[in-house]
């Protein structure tokens, strides 16, 4: 798992030093009788192997999951069915996540990622230097409890450093932990927006007006309180700040 962790952000933040520093993805071998023969590197087939498991990987180990969950949860609030889109929301998601992880991706590519491309360190301590950061990342927004909950199922004793967690254990309990804190996030978000609803129905049902839908009518309202309050940066704010608390 840490080599694949490691090669999955080198090529996020290195793609263009790999291509820089020559990775010879095919070779050519002429025999005596003048044919051609073909063969690809290990390298780039160990690399071909994680492109496969980047969507994974990249959801499970950076703060995509909080985000985009916050997200959908504010647009169910607002009750505006499908605007912003699901692909706006996955772009807002997926760019604020490269924002919120960008001092790990540089801290990976100067500690890890640069000596090894330039031949300073061999693979294995490159990937321990490389898994450090995220590692540390995961930590800070990791629960105890949910921690616990992984080492007893794996029948693990209690770490006394977080160095020793394992990333089998300490992504999942990342996992569900981000679940949890983005579902707080969620619910505070939506109270508002639910007193805005009750409140309409109640005048609606008082007035005997109880065919006309509450949500035709609160949904001006909703839209006109969110952008009153600068409501997407507040939601934007709150998100990036929350994993450096």
């Amino acid at each position: 798992m840490k080599k694949i962790f490691f090669i999955l952000f080198m090529m996020l933040i290195s793609s263009s030093s790999l291509a820089a520093g020559g990775l010879e993805a095919l070779t050519v071998t002429t025999g005596e009788n003048g044919a051609q023969s073909y063969s690809l590197t290990l390298q780039v087939l160990i690399l071909m192997t994680v492109l496969t498991l980047l969507p994974a990987i990249f959801l499970m180990m950076t703060s995509f999951t909080r985000i985009i969950i916050v997200l959908a949860i504010l647009r169910q609030a607002l009750g505006t069915a499908q605007t912003p889109s699901s692909q706006i929301l996955i772009g807002i998601a997926l760019f604020l996540t490269f924002f919120i992880m960008a001092p790990v991706f540089d801290e990976i590519y100067e500690t890890a990622a640069t000596p090894y491309l330039n031949e300073e360190m061999e693979m294995m301590e490159a990937l321990q230097l490389g898994s450090l950061p995220i590692r540390k990342f995961m930590m800070a927004q990791t629960r105890e409890s949910d921690l616990k909950m992984f080492s007893g199922i794996a029948g693990k004793k209690e770490f006394s450093e977080p160095s020793e967690v394992p990333l089998s254990i300490l992504v999942p309990s990342f996992l569900t932990s981000e679940l949890k804190t983005a579902f707080q996030i969620g619910f505070l978000i939506f109270i508002p927006f639910l007193i805005i609803d009750l409140v309409v129905a109640s005048v609606l049902m008082s007035m005997g007006m109880m065919m006309l839908s509450p949500m035709i009518i609160s949904l001006p309202f909703k839209i006109m309180l969110f952008v009153l309050v600068d409501g997407w940066v507040l939601i934007v704010g709150t998100l990036a700040s929350s994993f450096y608390t």
